[in-house]
């Protein structure tokens, strides 16, 4: 069994303890956070702490921290030449004290504390200086049932930046579409079965070959309709720099 110290109380730290929790491969021997409230309600099933100076020793050191925090938590941490690894899709993995053996275990998904993750459909991004570091990381990972990728650090940045894309753009595109669709009781959930059919399709088509609309076929007419339904010139903006950015892709003219 690996034994594992969760340190943060983000929503990767909480999704992870909870993940674990379901296993019998990795047992959480302890958590922590710099404020015990945000982790209080668990007290009752694990070792919870405030005070590094307190941690168990184990197997594996989660940092389920910001990356800002992740250098100096590292550094603070009382003991070295132990597996430490942190969780972020953007940070290096020399943002790690080179006291420690140091590795990313990269849960590539979105996570929110109130949303159920099942862990079979979070691909983990693995990285590790050491073959036997990886090797424990992937055991980890294969525990959850998550599929696993060995990855290394400029991949997974250019990961993380595309998550951003797909995820965080997309979910603001949802809330602008929400907007627009109240400002004259229409009902967003109509599009719904729309949202789940586009991200449906990539699975098996390629994004440029699953593209449609007024954009690809330079349909201007369309084009000008939209333009003139839009109330918000942020709105505006961002159907024009879409609509370009669909035309150049596929080779249409500009509105």
């Amino acid at each position: 069994m690996i034994s594992v110290v969760i340190l943060g109380a983000g929503n990767v730290a909480t999704h992870l303890y909870k993940a674990f929790c379901k296993i019998d491969e990795v047992s959480v021997t302890q958590w922590y956070n710099r404020s015990l409230d945000a982790i209080r309600t668990f007290k009752n099933d694990v070792s919870i702490t405030d005070d590094l100076a307190q941690l168990n020793e184990a197997d594996v050191y989660i940092l389920a921290v910001s990356d800002d925090a992740i250098k100096m938590l590292s550094t603070q941490l009382p003991f070295e030449n132990r597996l430490v690894v942190h969780t972020s899709g953007a940070a290096s993995l020399y943002d790690i004290d080179k006291k420690h053996k140091r590795g990313v275990f990269y849960p590539l998904q979105t996570f929110s504390k109130a949303a159920e993750i099942d862990f079979a459909n979070v691909p983990i991004c693995i990285e590790a200086l050491e073959s036997t570091d990886y090797h424990v990381l992937k055991k980890m990972a294969k525990a959850l049932g998550s599929p696993t990728k060995k990855v290394n650090t400029d991949q997974r940045k250019v990961l993380h930046l595309a998550a951003v894309f797909v995820n965080n753009f997309t979910n603001q595109l949802y809330r602008v579409a929400h907007e627009i669709t109240e400002s004259e009781g229409a009902e967003f959930d109509l599009l719904k079965p729309l949202i789940l059919e586009t991200a449906k399709k990539v699975q098996n088509v390629s994004p440029y070959m699953a593209q449609t609309g007024p954009a690809k076929r330079n349909d201007k007419k369309t084009l000008r309709k939209h333009l003139k339904l839009i109330k918000n010139k942020h709105h505006t903006d961002i159907y024009n720099l879409l609509t370009t950015s669909i035309q150049q892709t596929h080779g249409r003219k500009k509105l």
